[in-house]
């Protein structure tokens, strides 16, 4: 019999197990009441106090607190405090800006709303399990952090989680992060990411009066559609994309100024290397007279994995076949990324299915989020005996 199926067998998680029967339809609509928070990436304010009053309610947890970034943090002692403690997060911020509509629309199988996924649902799981574990009769070796964290999407470059880690990376042994989708599939590598805002600058004028200076939008787009004409090799897989584009003053002006930000990726740190040397070199065949372009890098996510050896992902293995599920691993980009980097074993799961991610009309399915609380107690509760 596997870790996982003993686990499940003991008296406590049973009972653990007929509790969160009972607190589904409660997590599912807590996901809701996140999702209706607005929290784009730097202004998770409000959501970081929504968590930290339900964990202020759980009075089984200590070391409530809040730093500067708006990561909120928690702690369910165990029954050996010399043990290193395992950290279980799920960041707070989404990809959408503060006017999205946050329409919900639902139907008996599905839940659909900007973030509601991405990563409602993940926050919703990281209390729901807080809550279920702290009024339950389970009692674990290891002292388990429960961390709301900021800044995981787009320009945060990670650091919620990175300023998680300086405040408790020397007390933590292991750490699962949670995001809402993707039951079944376990994250055990964090791709290499490099994230870069070139900008041009030219002269500018007057569209008639000035007809034939160099525009920086023109400039700009030439450089853009060199750039999606790359083809980046299938190995390593490596990826591109221009994201944002901004620039020029009127429809009449010939623009002194424009910017796109590309997000670069891939399996490896060399292939990341590689792919970035072949932008820089198409910036560099666009250099002319009157035409300056300046590159900063706003975003630079780490690479790092785990064996598939690792007892933290054979508990991962085993908690999905528990479950009828077969297990799928791969690697992404998540607040593992920073984790793994510094060495700390760390896996990323899901809690449901879904689809349309970093779309208004993203969606979870309701009723494998069952499934998916299952699987992160019980690995919550395997990770906990385990020694680095």
């Amino acid at each position: 019999m596997s870790k996982i199926a003993q686990l499940a067998a003991t008296p406590a998680f049973v009972a653990l197990h007929t509790a969160l029967q009972a607190q589904q339809a409660r997590i599912l609509a807590e996901a809701i009441a996140i999702q209706q928070i607005a929290a784009p990436t730097f202004e998770e304010a409000q959501r970081a106090t929504y968590v930290q009053a339900r964990f202020s309610a759980l009075p089984q947890l200590d070391s409530l607190a809040r730093d500067d970034l708006h990561n909120v943090y928690a702690r369910l002692r165990g029954t050996e405090p010399n043990r290193p403690a395992l950290l279980v997060s799920a960041h707070t911020d989404t990809v959408f800006s503060l006017n999205t509509p946050l329409t919900i629309s639902q139907t008996d199988e599905t839940i659909c709303g900007a973030g509601i996924g991405d990563n409602s649902l993940g926050v919703a799981a990281l209390l729901g399990a807080a809550e279920l574990l702290s009024q339950s009769q389970v009692r674990l070796p290891a002292d388990i952090w429960f961390v709301a964290n900021s800044r995981e999407e787009g320009l945060g470059n990670l650091d919620g989680i990175r300023a998680v880690y300086a405040r408790l990376g020397k007390q933590l042994g292991h750490a699962i992060v949670i995001e809402g989708m993707a039951l079944g599939h376990v994250y055990i590598g964090g791709i290499a990411v490099k994230r870069l805002r070139i900008a041009c600058h030219t002269e500018g004028g007057h569209s008639w009066l000035h007809f034939g200076r160099p525009s920086a939008i023109h400039h700009l787009m030439r450089l853009g559609a060199q750039i999606a004409a790359l083809r980046p090799p299938e190995s390593p897989r490596s990826t591109y994309n221009i994201g944002l584009i901004q620039g020029g003053r009127s429809v009449n002006t010939i623009a002194d100024e424009a910017a796109l930000w590309l997000d670069l990726r891939s399996e490896t740190r060399e292939g990341l290397a590689a792919l970035e040397r072949s932008v820089l070199n198409l910036l560099e065949l666009n250099r002319t007279n009157g035409v300056r372009f300046e590159v900063t890098t706003v975003g630079d996510r780490p690479a790092g994995s785990l064996p598939r050896s690792h007892p933290l992902v054979s508990l991962a293995h085993e908690a999905l076949t528990y479950l009828g599920l077969t297990p799928t691993f791969e690697c992404g980009s998540t607040d593992a990324n920073a984790l793994l980097a510094h060495g700390l074993p760390t896996i990323t799961i899901g809690i449901t299915r879904g689809g349309n991610a970093h779309r208004s009309d993203e969606f979870i399915e309701k009723a494998p989020v069952l499934e998916g609380m299952w699987q992160l107690l019980l690995l919550i509760g395997a990770a906990a005996n385990l020694t680095p």
